[in-house]
């Protein structure tokens, strides 16, 4: 499984971006993917995550203000953005854990294997 993410860009604050994380090889081996995003010198923060049925968990820092979604005929994830503020800014990554594994939690970074390269967000 590879990913990779677009969308990314600079915003105004009170804008939107719709991130987009394309899925390519093993695609019937994903479970379920995750949004992540990190700042310099900070730990890898979870933000969203969606199950293969389509239940959704947020963080609470963007909580009613971000949507996670998948479609499925494409092999994409999205991650819809609005109301953006500065302290949104990070490179954003989506992760799949198409392996199983050791289940940490939706949002921990240690529950995925599978990573995109980021793509930076900057609110201003």
């Amino acid at each position: 499984v590879q990913l990779v993410e677009s969308g990314g860009g600079s915003v105004q604050a009170g804008g939107s971006l719709t991130l987009s994380c394309g899925v390519s090889g093993s695609t019937y081996r994903r479970k379920c993917m995750a949004w992540f995003r990190q700042v310099p010198g900070k730990e890898r923060e979870g933000i969203a995550h969606i199950d293969n049925a389509g239940n959704t968990y947020y963080a609470d820092s963007v909580k009613g203000r971000f949507t996670i979604s998948q479609d499925k005929a494409k092999n994409t994830v999205y991650l819809q953005m609005n109301c953006l503020k500065p302290e949104d800014t990070a490179t954003y990554y989506c992760a799949a854990r198409p392996y199983g594994g050791k289940w940490y939690g939706p949002l921990a970074p240690e529950s995925y294997s599978v990573w995109g390269m980021g793509t930076q967000v900057t609110v201003s």
